[in-house]
């Protein structure tokens, strides 16, 4: 097994106490549906949605081939603007958090938002690390759910061997279109798999003890440097 196979997995949750193989649903109106859906054509209304996941990729790619040799720090900092561009982190994690986030103070919420964002990049930048022939493909058609958002997918190819799958959900901000989940094999959803332990964390030690969490797991992700 490739170091890349088996990341794809922690990528989705594993340092969130992921139970991977479990088959995990989110509602359409709590985060992202993986329900099918119907499909766009691959033309002009579709390249806003795709074009943030195909620029992450590309920074994906550009970190492996970076390698280890390269200081995680420096990976960290080169793929930040690609996440900060593909992701709505602050979406993903009010619903991961759910409805104590609206009772949290103002500078709570910036704490949170702070480690999360660290934890989601060191979360890439650790999982993709190696370079061995793998290519990135990204779908020009997108697949539109009930609720208005799209669905991105992608696969990670290696040079032998299984491709990988991802899909991006896509919901339209005044930003641009941001990704608010990201399903493995089309089923197992990253929001549905960190909301159980976000919220187990809060109920019992609040706000500090998930930013705690978040920060020690990018510390170990990075090796302390992120």
């Amino acid at each position: 097994m490739t170091r890349l196979a088996f990341h794809r997995r922690r990528l989705l949750g594993a340092a969130l106490l992921a139970a991977v193989g479990l088959t995990l649903r989110v509602s359409p109106g709590d985060a992202a549906a993986d329900a099918p859906g119907g499909s766009a054509p691959g033309g002009g209304d579709a390249v806003p949605v795709v074009a943030p996941i195909q620029q992450l990729c590309d920074g994906l790619l550009a970190i492996m081939r970076a390698g280890q040799a390269v200081p995680f720090a420096q990976r960290f900092n080169q793929l930040a603007p690609e996440v900060d561009s593909a992701f709505d982190l602050d979406t993903i994690l009010r619903v991961s958090v759910g409805p104590t986030w609206p009772t949290l103070p103002p500078d709570q919420q910036a704490m949170l938002e702070a480690a999360f964002r660290r934890y989601t990049i060191a979360s890439y930048v650790n999982s993709f690390d190696e370079y061995s022939g793998q290519r990135f493909e990204v779908s020009p058609q997108v697949r539109a759910l009930p609720n208005g958002e799209q669905v991105v997918d992608t696969r990670i190819v290696p040079r032998s061997g299984d491709p990988h799958e991802l899909a991006y959900v896509m919901r339209k901000t005044s930003q641009g279109w941001r990704a608010v989940d990201v399903l493995l094999d089309g089923t197992i959803s990253r929001v549905a798999v960190q909301r159980s332990d976000f919220r187990n964390l809060l109920l019992h030690g609040g706000a500090a003890a998930l930013a705690k969490s978040l920060q020690e797991k990018t510390a170990n992700l990075s090796g302390g440097t992120a």
